[in-house]
């Protein structure tokens, strides 16, 4: 590794502290042209997926075929995710896509033109009203308006996208997903996670069809690769107050606005840059400052956001493609939705406390691009909130492995380059120390029950009395046996185990589950003797018990056996409900599964053997799993 020690003598420069409003800027200016970066340009007709694109699709025909009606697709930056839901709209008559800025829209627009240029297609905003065609791209600002909203009727579209789905927890959002009554709901997003903890899995019901990060894209060659420069920032932002979600803007200010910090970011830059940069500020003052600087050293740079340009967005993106200008200081205003793909640069002069953020401005520099082999990240870094937390988004390490591992830099993709300097790595050692990610607090919170019960929790149990959300278990570790691998919670022989039948503890702990018939079949299966749980079945065979399940508690056949699903099934009768358990879970079931069940000839059984030293801890790892999924299946539904 590399090593760089800069010690810049400290200059200090008073700017006269004024108050700055800072505009959101998500939203493009009023007088300012939406800037349309079109990704690849193709004749009418000729374009097709590619690369994730394909997969994604596939997943979400399997999800549609299993007769879902909401899933999420979660794609990095960069892989075509409007492109990927023009694909998938062209199996739907009529097509909402809403976003958040008119500039999306526009793009969105272009790109489904591309992919079916025999449709009619429209824009719904603040400006235009052409809501009669058969492809209606919304403004969410406009469409959550009652007025304009009730000139639809709930069933106009039978597919919705929603772009940016992490934004669809608001209550915008939310006015606009209860309206409609669509066949099928889509939200795209690079970034699902939110910083104010409101849950958007929980809008498509946890059905994620499609993930990949930028990490992976980058090890498939569909993203470049990046070279990590790290630079030593010594602000000591422990003395900056503390907002509750960001730093005070005057003291963080008075700390950016020093000649011998914007000489440091200068020199830093020039000896690590390629040709097109983008560089991240906290505030517009930051960015206007570090601007002046820049230019005043000779160098071609602007500052970009809501408070008067130099140039326009649109114009400033021509001039950084065609090299008239080096730089583009910025302020969130390319957090999402603008690409340039050229962009072989980024800067980061700001602390990031948002890993959503972080995640989305680094996907700016990641795009494939001619000419480009790969991207230069340089970023200063101090010991602010997340510094060490937002660098695990670069680690190819899981689990115990990061945990263990003797260093804090991160584990990058091999194609990929780390260069830190050796005040970083310290830093970055300290704050190690202090922390403990989310990883570490579900250890803790198991830890903790476990002394309380005073024996292993099971899953469930976790769920009922543990201090953590028990989700978070699947999705950091894939299934709880795998959490407890991590936690060395497991004998030698139950790693044994765990190791051989992973892939069908992850099958039983992420299934997608619109209703509960599978777990179901599985709580028939396990009900049986120990040693015959995995024996065949025939939906005959499965169904007085899947009748008696979910009938004999009122809020089991309100959910999942109601009006809608047929009431004539309240009355047990074997043909009706057999042939239910045969389309539904175990047809579905095989067919999403990868090989691991299969649904052939009346018979539904698992394709693979279990070892008869194994079968009890695999047996009991199944049925914890079971009952967890159903118990958290129907509390979620009820609390609706």
């Amino acid at each position: 590794m590399k090593i760089t020690i800069v010690n810049i003598p400290n200059l200090v420069r008073t700017w006269t502290k004024t108050v700055e409003v800072e505009l959101m800027l998500n939203q493009t200016a009023e007088d300012e042209e939406p800037a349309i970066i079109i990704e690849d340009t193709a004749p009418y007709g000729t374009i097709s997926p590619r690369y994730s694109q394909i997969e994604a699709l596939e997943s979400l025909e399997n999800v549609v075929e299993e007769g879902y009606d909401k899933a999420m697709v979660v794609m990095a930056t960069g892989l075509g995710k409007t492109y990927l839901a023009g694909f998938f709209a062209r199996g739907y008559k009529r097509v909402l896509f809403v976003a958040h800025r008119e500039e999306i829209l526009k793009q969105a627009q272009t790109s489904f033109e591309h992919i079916m240029p025999e449709r009619t297609l429209g824009i719904y905003s603040g400006t235009e009203k052409e809501g009669e065609a058969d492809c209606v791209f919304a403004s969410i600002f406009t469409l959550a308006n009652e007025r304009h909203l009730e000139k639809f009727e709930p069933n106009s579209f039978d597919l919705i996208v929603i772009d940016e789905f992490h934004h669809a927890a608001a209550k915008t959002y939310q006015r606009v997903l209860d309206y409609f009554k669509p066949e099928f709901l889509l939200g795209i997003t690079a970034t699902p996670d939110r910083m104010d903890g409101k849950d958007v899995y929980g809008i498509c019901d946890g059905n994620v069809a499609y993930q990949i990060d930028f990490i992976e894209a980058i090890q498939r060659q569909w993203l470049a690769p990046f070279n990590y420069v790290g630079v030593y920032d010594d602000t000591d932002y422990s003395q900056i107050t503390w907002l509750g979600t960001r730093y005070d803007d005057e003291e963080l200010l008075a700390a950016q606005l020093r000649e011998d910090m914007a000489q440091k970011i200068l020199d830093a830059w020039k000896k690590h840059k390629k040709t097109r940069t983008l560089a991240f500020c906290s505030s517009i003052k930051q960015a206007m400052f570090l601007a002046d600087y820049f230019k005043r050293n000779a160098v071609k740079a602007t500052s970009l956001h809501s408070n008067g340009n130099e140039f326009g967005r649109a114009k400033a993106i021509q001039m950084i493609e065609t090299g008239d200008l080096e730089v583009i200081f910025t302020v969130n205003l390319f957090n999402e939705g603008t690409d340039i793909p050229s962009l072989d640069t980024l800067l980061f002069v700001r602390p990031t406390e948002s890993l959503t953020v972080f995640t989305q401005q680094v996907g700016r520099g990641l795009r494939l691009f001619e000419g480009k082999d790969h991207c230069t990240i340089i970023d200063l870094i101090g010991n602010y909130r997340n510094a060490d937390n937002k660098l695990r988004l670069l680690d190819t390490r899981q689990g115990e492995e990061r945990v263990k591992a003797p260093s804090s830099v991160p584990q990058v993709p091999e194609n990929c380059f780390i260069d830190f300097e050796m005040e970083v790595i310290q830093l970055l050692d300290e704050l190690r120390k202090k922390r403990q990610p989310r990883k570490e607090q579900l250890r803790h919170a198991y830890f903790v029950l476990k002394q309380e019960l005073g024996k292993r929790p099971t899953y469930l149990e976790l769920h009922l009395y543990g201090n953590a959300d028990s989700k978070n278990y699947k999705q950091d570790f894939k299934s709880f046996a795998g959490f407890l691998f991590w936690a060395n919670e497991l004998t030698d022989f139950e790693k044994e185990v765990f190791k051989t039948y992973e892939t069908w503890l992850q099958e039983v702990e992420r299934t997608v589950m619109n209703k509960s018939y599978k777990m179901v079949v599985l709580s028939y299966m396990l009900s049986r003797a120990r040693d015959q749980w995995t024996n065949p079945v025939t939906p005959e065979e499965v169904a007085p018990f899947f009748h008696q399940y979910l009938t004999e508690k009122e809020y089991r056949k309100r959910i999942d056996f109601s009006d809608k699903q047929g009431k004539n099934l309240w009355d047990y009768d074997e043909t009706k409900v057999a042939k239910l358990i045969a389309d539904m879970p175990m047809t579905k079931w095989s067919g999403s599964s990868k090989g691991l069940l299969s649904f052939e000839d009346g018979v539904f059984k698992m394709e693979f053997d279990v070892a008869e030293e194994h079968n009890e801890v695999l047996y009991e790892w199944t049925k914890e799993i079971c009952e967890y999924r159903l118990h958290a299946y129907f509390e979620r539904k009820e609390a609706n």
